[in-house]
């Protein structure tokens, strides 16, 4: 059988709330979406509940008879849980540009394989940042995950003013720029 029609079928059945459907949609596709919460600042709980909301959309567009779905089942949720995630990310004051403006960063048709390398990419910084050691680590991560000025972060790491804490940043940065890429190229040189 061709995908496309296991895909209908999947799609027919989780309309009818047959339980094997829904099991083979959740199992296809919830750890792709649990890797984009988690990435994204979220937890597990997070992610269970965004996946639970996406499938909730997706059932009530099936049920409405109206909806024609024009890409792969996996495409559709993960299109779907992102925009919620960033929605949520809004609403927690984590994420700081508007959602309105999120639409051309969220397609509907997300090239998965792109998504696949993202994620083989995320996992090797987070080696390079897990490597990198301190202070550079906590340094980075008070600027760029913490989103603090460089005010704050010449007091808490005891630098003489802003300046020489910007200054250090740069460094830390160049070096997990060289972490990663060594980490990278031997990643992909090695298997």
């Amino acid at each position: 059988m061709k995908p496309e029609i296991n895909e209908k079928a999947l799609l027919e059945g989780f309309a009818r709330n047959d339980r094997k459907s829904v099991e083979l949609i959740y199992k296809a596709n919830y750890n792709m979406i649990q890797a984009l919460i988690i990435n994204n600042n979220g937890s597990a709980d997070d992610a269970r509940d965004v996946f639970q909301e996406a499938m909730i959309v997706l059932y009530e567009k099936l049920v409405s008879g109206s909806f024609e779905l024009n890409c792969q089942i996996k495409t559709y949720l993960y299109s779907v849980c992102r925009r919620l995630w960033l929605k949520r990310l809004q609403q927690l004051s984590r994420f700081a540009s508007p959602v309105d403006g999120m639409e051309q960063l969220v397609p509907v048709e997300e090239d998965l394989e792109d998504h696949e390398r993202r994620n083989m990419e995320f996992e090797m910084m987070n080696k390079a940042i897990g490597s990198l050691g301190e202070p550079c680590k906590s340094l980075l991560e008070a600027y760029y995950l913490q989103h603090r000025n460089m005010q704050e972060i010449a007091v808490e790491f005891g630098y003489t003013n802003a300046d020489n804490a910007k200054n250090q940043k740069y460094k830390c940065l160049m070096r997990l720029k060289k972490i990663f890429f060594t980490h990278y190229k031997n990643g992909n040189g090695d298997e």
